[in-house]
Order: C-alpha cells, then sequence, then structure tokens
C-alpha cells in the first residue's frame, strides 16, 4: 500500500482554480462586472475621468492576475499579485511629487498617497451629490474598484464560487441602495446581466465538449421564453385586483433619498452637512381668497376676512411641527411610541387645548388661512402640521394622537403625497400669555422631569439667577428666551465642544456654543425647573418664497424648538435659537416693537464658513435615515466602510463554508470521486479524455503517458501500481454486484469487524485513495521527453477481478 504524499494546500483537496482559456474568459467577465457595477456610482459623482481611471485600473489588476495565474498553481497567489499591483499603482499615481512622474515607490511616495486618501475622505464628507470629479476622490472609487475586481476575480476563479461574486459587485451599489442615489435602469440591467454570465459561467462543465451547442440553445431558448412570458403576462397581472396596488421597498426619492428627522437628539453630536433637497413644498391663501359656504360639499366655513386682520403667509403659518420629545436622560432626548390613536372629524379643529379640539375654525377666535402641502423627499411617520389649531384633510391611513398633538401613521410619508389644513391663528398677545398660568398637560410628569445629573442643581440655580426679575411664569419664558439670544452671552456653533461633565445641558451652559438642539434643550429643562411644563419640538421651519407664490422648504430648514404649556392656551412655542439663524421670535414672545420680519428665514449654517462646501448630509435634526445630526463622517463613508466590510466577512465567511464542505468530501472519499478528481488534475496538464471513455481505456492511456513523462522508473513504476489499483476499486465500486465488497477489502473488512477497527477503516481507505491519485498525478507533470524512455514498453495495466 502507498502512502499518501503530502499535500500542498487545501484548495486542492477536490478542485484547484481555473487554468488555460477558461480562465481568461473568467477574468473578462470579472472585469466586466466590476465595470458595470462601477455605473452604480455615476449619480454619485460628477463627470467622466473617475470612470476611465478605475476601469482602467481594473483592467490592469485583473491581467495581472490572470497572468500569476498561468504560471503558477497557487490558488491564492493571482489575488496576491493583483493585490501587490493595485498597491504599487496606488502609491505611484496619487504619490508621485507633483510635475513629475514617479516610477519606483518610496516612503515619500507612500505618504503622500495617504494624504490623498484622507483628503479624499475628507472631500465625501464636505461634498453635495454628485459629488466633484477630484483627484484625491478618485482614488478611493479606484481604491474600492480594485478590491472589488480583486474579491470577485477571487471568488468566481481561485475558490470557483461565483455566487459570492455578487457579495463584492453589491459594495458599489450599497451607496445607491442606502442613500437613494439614482443609478438608472442601464447599470442595473448591465450588473444583472454580468452576475448571470458568471453564474453561467461557473456552471458550464469543464472538460465534456459533448452537446455544448445543444445546453447553449436550451439556455437561450429557456431565456426567450421567459422574457415572451413576462412581456405578454405583465399587461394582465398588473390589472389583477391589488397587484398594482403593492409597493416595492423604497429606498429613496431624491438626489440622497428621503429625509427623515430624527427622534433621538443627542446634544453631544455636532451637526453635519446638510442636504437641500425639497421635503416639501405648500401654499397659503386668507380666507378673502378660498371661502366658502358652510355645508356646500361639507367645506369648512372660513367666514370672511377683516381688513385689520394680519397677512396670510408662512410665517403667519409659523413652523411646520412633526413630533414632540419629552423623555431627556442629560445627554439625549428619547420617543416613546403610543398606541393612544384615533381618527378625526376632518371639519373639526385639532388642538393641543382640549377646549378648542373637535370644534369648527372660529374667524372670531383669531386669523383663518389654508394650508395646502405636497410632500417631496420627506420619509416621515408623523406629518409636519402647524403647531396652531388646525383642520385637516389627509389620507385616511393617519391617525390623530390627541396627548401630544400629532398626526403618525405605521407607513411613511411619499413623494407627491397632499394634504390640506384650515389653520386658525390665535389672536395670542403677550399680555395674554402674561395672565396665564402654567397648565396640566395630559401625561403632566414627563413634561416637568429633570434628569438627576450631578450638574442638576447647577441648571436650576443658573434658571433662576436668569428670571430672578420676572414676576410671571410668561416673563420667566422671556427672560430664558432672550438670555439665549443674546450675542454677548452665546455663539451659534455646529461644532460641539469635547464633554467636560455627564450633564450635556450644563457643557453648553459654560461652553456658551451649540446649535439648535443645544439651545432648546438648555430653555426647556431650565423651565422645567421653574415648574412650567415645557417640551421640544421638531419639524421644519417657515418654507422660503419661490416664484410661483408657494413656499418651499428643505432640508436646511430642519429645526428644534421648545414649547411651554400655559393654561387655557395649551403648548406655546418659544424660539431661543439666535436670531441670525431663525429670524425674530413668535410676535407674542417678542419683546421688541416693530421689529422687520425678513421675507425667508434664514437657515441654519455655521457662520465660520463663509462659503459652505455641499454636502451629501442632511440638517440637523434628521437622522435614522439618508444621513444624520451631528455626523463627523458622511453617510456615504459609512455606507461604503459598510459594504466593504460585509463583502469582506461574506467572503470570508463562503470561503470557510466552501474550505469546510471540501474537507468533507475529501473525508469520505470513494473510487469514483478520487477517479474524478484525478481526471480534474490531469486536464490541467493536458491529459484529457471524454466522458464516452471508459476508465479502462482512459488507464490505457495513462499508462502510456506515465512512460513518455516519467523520467524516474522508480516513480513510473509506483505510478503503474497506483493506477492499477484505483482502476480496479473504480470497476469494483461500478461494476461489483450491489453491495458486494471489492476483493481486497473482503479480508480487512472480517477482519476490521473481529477487532473493533471497523470505524477506522473509511479514513484509511480516503488516505489510500488519496495517495494513489497524487502518485500518478506526480508522474505525469513531467515534461514530455522528445525521446522515449527504452523500457517504457506499452502495457496494460492487470485486468481487475
Amino acid at each position: 500500500m502507498l502512502a499518501a504524499p503530502a499535500r500542498g494546500g487545501s484548495m486542492s483537496a477536490a478542485a484547484g482554480p481555473e487554468r488555460g482559456l477558461r480562465a481568461v474568459v473568467g477574468t473578462a467577465l470579472c472585469v466586466a462586472a466590476t465595470w458595470a457595477s462601477l455605473l452604480a456610482l455615476g449619480g454619485l459623482v460628477e463627470g467622466s475621468r473617475w470612470y476611465t481611471v478605475a476601469c482602467t485600473a481594473v483592467l490592469v489588476v485583473a491581467a495581472s492576475a490572470a497572468l500569476a495565474r498561468a504560471v503558477s498553481r497557487t490558488w491564492w497567489l493571482p489575488t496576491l499579485v493583483g493585490g501587490l499591483v493595485a498597491a504599487v499603482g496606488l502609491v505611484l499615481r496619487y504619490g508621485s511629487p507633483p510635475g513629475r512622474p514617479q516610477f519606483l515607490p518610496d516612503l515619500d511616495a507612500l505618504a503622500r498617497a495617504w494624504d490623498v486618501a484622507r483628503e479624499g475622505v475628507r472631500v465625501v464628507n464636505d461634498s453635495y451629490v454628485p459629488m466633484p470629479d477630484v483627484r484625491p476622490g478618485e482614488m478611493l472609487v479606484v481604491l474600492g474598484a480594485v478590491g472589488v475586481v480583486l474579491l470577485v476575480d477571487a471568488a468566481v476563479l481561485a475558490v470557483r464560487v461565483p455566487a459570492l461574486a455578487g457579495v463584492a459587485l453589491l459594495a458599489l451599489w450599497v451607496p445607491a441602495i442606502l442613500l437613494g442615489f439614482p443609478a438608472g435602469a442601464l447599470p442595473l440591467a448591465l450588473t444583472g446581466l454580468a452576475y448571470l454570465a458568471l453564474l453561467a459561467f461557473g456552471a458550464a462543465p469543464q472538460h465534456a465538449r459533448a452537446g455544448r451547442a445543444r445546453r447553449a440553445g436550451a439556455a437561450a431558448g429557456a431565456g426567450a421564453a421567459l422574457v415572451a412570458l413576462a412581456l405578454v403576462a405583465g399587461p394582465p397581472l398588473m390589472s389583477v385586483p391589488g397587484w398594482a396596488s403593492m409597493s416595492l421597498p423604497r429606498f429613496g426619492a431624491g438626489p440622497v433619498g428621503p429625509l427623515e428627522l430624527s427622534s433621538e437628539l443627542d446634544l453631544r453630536d455636532s451637526l453635519g452637512q446638510r442636504s437641500s433637497q425639497v421635503v416639501l413644498r405648500y401654499t397659503v391663501t386668507g380666507a378673502e381668497d378660498d371661502g366658502t359656504d358652510d355645508g356646500e360639499d361639507g367645506a369648512v366655513d372660513l367666514g370672511s376676512a377683516d381688513d385689520d386682520d394680519p397677512v396670510a403667509d408662512a410665517r403667519l403659518v409659523g413652523p411646520l411641527r412633526a413630533f414632540t420629545l419629552a423623555t431627556f436622560d442629560g445627554r439625549s432626548w428619547e420617543r416613546t411610541e403610543t398606541d393612544d390613536l384615533a381618527g378625526w372629524d376632518p371639519a373639526g379643529l385639532l388642538a393641543s387645548d382640549p377646549a378648542l379640539r373637535g370644534l369648527p375654525p372660529d374667524p372670531a377666535a383669531g386669523t383663518l388661512a389654508t394650508v395646502e402641502v405636497q410632500v417631496g423627499a420627506l420619509s416621515e411617520q408623523r406629518l409636519p402640521v402647524t403647531t396652531f389649531p388646525r383642520t385637516l384633510d389627509a389620507a385616511e391611513d393617519w391617525q390623530y394622537d390627541a396627548a401630544r398633538d400629532e398626526v403618525v401613521s405605521d407607513d411613511p410619508t411619499r413623494d407627491g403625497e397632499r394634504y390640506a389644513m384650515v389653520v386658525q391663528v390665535p389672536d395670542l398677545t403677550a399680555d395674554r400669555l402674561r395672565d396665564a398660568a402654567p397648565g396640566t398637560p395630559p401625561q403632566a410628569e414627563l413634561y416637568t422631569a429633570v434628569p438627576p445629573t450631578t450638574n442638576a442643581e447647577d441648571v436650576a440655580r443658573t434658571a433662576r439667577e436668569v428670571t430672578a426679575e420676572a414676576t410671571t411664569p410668561y416673563e420667566q419664558a422671556l427672560a430664558l428666551q432672550s438670555w439665549f439670544r443674546s450675542a454677548t452671552n452665546f455663539v451659534y456653533d455646529t461644532r460641539v465642544p469635547p464633554a467636560r461633565s455627564q450633564d450635556a445641558v450644563w457643557d453648553f451652559l459654560q461652553t456658551r456654543r451649540g446649535y439648535c438642539v443645544q439651545f432648546s434643550t438648555a430653555m426647556t429643562i431650565m423651565a422645567r425647573s421653574l415648574d412650567i411644563p415645557a417640551r421640544v419640538a421638531v419639524g421644519f421651519l417657515p418654507g422660503e418664497a419661490d416664484d410661483e407664490g408657494g413656499y418651499v422648504v428643505t432640508g436646511r430648514l430642519a429645526h428644534a424648538w421648545p414649547e411651554l404649556y400655559f393654561e387655557g392656551l395649551g403648548w406655546v412655542r418659544f424660539e431661543p435659537t439666535p436670531a441670525s439663524q431663525t429670524g425674530p421670535p413668535p410676535v407674542w414672545a417678542n419683546p421688541f416693537t416693530g421689529a422687520t420680519v425678513p421675507a425667508s428665514v434664514p437657515d441654519e449654517v455655521d457662520r465660520d464658513q463663509a462659503a459652505p462646501v455641499p454636502s451629501a448630509s442632511s440638517t440637523a435634526p434628521v437622522a435614522d435615515g439618508p444621513s444624520g445630526p451631528g455626523e463627523d463622517v458622511s453617510w456615504l463613508v459609512v455606507a461604503l466602510g459598510t459594504g466593504v466590510g460585509l463583502v469582506l466577512l461574506a467572503a470570508a465567511a463562503g470561503i470557510g463554508v466552501l474550505l469546510a464542505r471540501r474537507a468533507r468530501v475529501q473525508a469520505y472519499l470513494t473510487p469514483e470521486r478520487a477517479w474524478a478528481t484525478l481526471r480534474r488534475r490531469l486536464a490541467r496538464r493536458g491529459i484529457t479524455w471524454s466522458d464516452a471513455t471508459t476508465a479502462r481505456a482512459a488507464a490505457v492511456r495513462l499508462e502510456d503517458e506515465i512512460g513518455r513523462r516519467s523520467s524516474d522508473v522508480t516513480a513510473a513504476d509506483a505510478a503503474r501500481a497506483a493506477l492499477a489499483s484505483l482502476l480496479a476499486a473504480v470497476e469494483a465500486q461500478r461494476y461489483a454486484p450491489q453491495g458486494a465488497a471489492a476483493p481486497q477489502d473482503v479480508a480487512s473488512t472480517d477482519a476490521d469487524r473481529r477487532s473493533g477497527t471497523a470505524g477506522t477503516r473509511g479514513s484509511d481507505r480516503t488516505e489510500e485513495l488519496a495517495g494513489w491519485v497524487e502518485t500518478i498525478r506526480l508522474a505525469c507533470t513531467r515534461p514530455v521527453s522528445d525521446r522515449p524512455r527504452a523500457d517504457a514498453g506499452p502495457s496494460a495495466p492487470p485486468a481487475g477481478p
């Protein structure tokens, strides 16, 4: 019995990497698939130079891996060579000194390339979509492209599991999927076709040529039939009730995907760059422009306008509030959902004041204005509505949360969705508020709770000092608002300084720097310390006027403000964020007279940035969607990093599963499997036979090949003996009666049964078969000699029993 020779690596246990012309075809398919996936970034980066450079780099790296595969029989070496070529190429292209090329990398070039990569990350962080086609950003794209092609090449040609290539290709689609970049149908179709080609390549037989035309025809026919079926059956299916109403998952509907407001605001986060995409469009008309008679088609009677009524515009209607926050832990706000929801009468008011809820709009109680809203790139489960009492005509899937005065739904808003409000703007004055006492809202304990931080008493003491001269709750609120809005006291800054204590509000009061989240939170907590119920509201500042008489709300207008509860008035809005960012405060909270209201509201930008660089991030307090509040790293970098990480994890898991599977197959090697393994390995050395050739006929040819190729007589004799044993085992397995053991195994089987070692017989048999295969392969590895040996006459292996 021959001992099994040592094997060079685990990948040769069953099937090694692709070789020959088949490997060249596989490399071309890998390159084509990567090129197609790169098109997914077309909506992310402007211009086309980056695509040309990335495609060239992919081609060079793939070609270097193919050359390494042609001269090496090690499955992992081509990937290593491709990675080294990619690394050297990146260093030489992006690390060369300015003005002159460099042909050999050195430490200085590596340092310059590293600086360019870091600059690329900064460009991505500070750029709107599409990102400018600049050299640092191009480097990151090229780096990702060569990484993907190396993973695809390894999956298809090294480990020969083409299905894993889909995970690598998906990495380039992660930004488009998560952020909603419009890559278009063509890149998706090309990537899908390339992936199908890779799967077909992996499924194609490697050695048998018989029937190729038939299989190709069958595949083409099946594909054509599927296309025809889709074309014929598609239109009728779309008319089936319920089919057309089904919606696919929404991954994005704008240049950076739909915006979503964050329901968890962290005061430690800095404010990232924001999106200028349109989230809402609306019009505002007064009673004189849109009056109807009561009872006509159930319309609301708006009454008639008085000449002294304020002009109905976006400033009169005020911000549009989506939701409110009540629970604060000293650092961040959290929101708890409620199941206490109900429908409402579209003709009755929705209001935080229970006394007004359900009543029809009353012109005598304030100014009436009609607001018609169209949703844009906004994905929000809370409908943005005015803070004033209002009627609401919206889709039936929306429900009302009376305790919070919010309109909520299980499904988010959709692009193009419309709703209308009749807003009753109350005649709210400083005198009315001055006479009002703090009220008791539903769940009052939520709105008076102060987190028990180490500096809670310091915050309360500061509130008492600021309001020392105030005599009423309203005057206390006004004193807090004026203190925060004073430019001598606080500075609006989107960059939050490092924490100094566990109390984020106290840190803000010490550094005196922050943005709307810090200002609104500080006033809310300080008002609570004065026994005034308070909460933080999140929504959008009034829109900016457009050329068609309407108003446009962009993501840059997302905002947070405090609301305080007064008896008989409900929740009342205040504005502590500086005027340079929000304009003047509400009229009832404006301590100055004759203040000029600007035509539009300044958005929240960093005053230190004279010309802010565009960015892919959205405005504060936006999060939980394509972008978030205070992101130090843009979602593009996060998405790409997540995609690459998932690809690496999936590739590692796939390779591990493959190796484990092949180890299991090798652990139970049978004569038939050993014969198939020998056939695959010899095919790479030019020794092939068709499926119609019998094992004995193939053995005759192998006997001749051993004589021609092996110059070592001892090795040739060992190979012939191994071939004879393997042939006997194969023929016994194929042709012996069912259940009968091979003759050479009968005696050993009985002995094993008597000695109790039958459990180890399988592993011994596997090692014996593997040893025969390796001995034959090594004998056939030698180059063919032009002069045959003298003793290499033709012979046939002995006949099997």
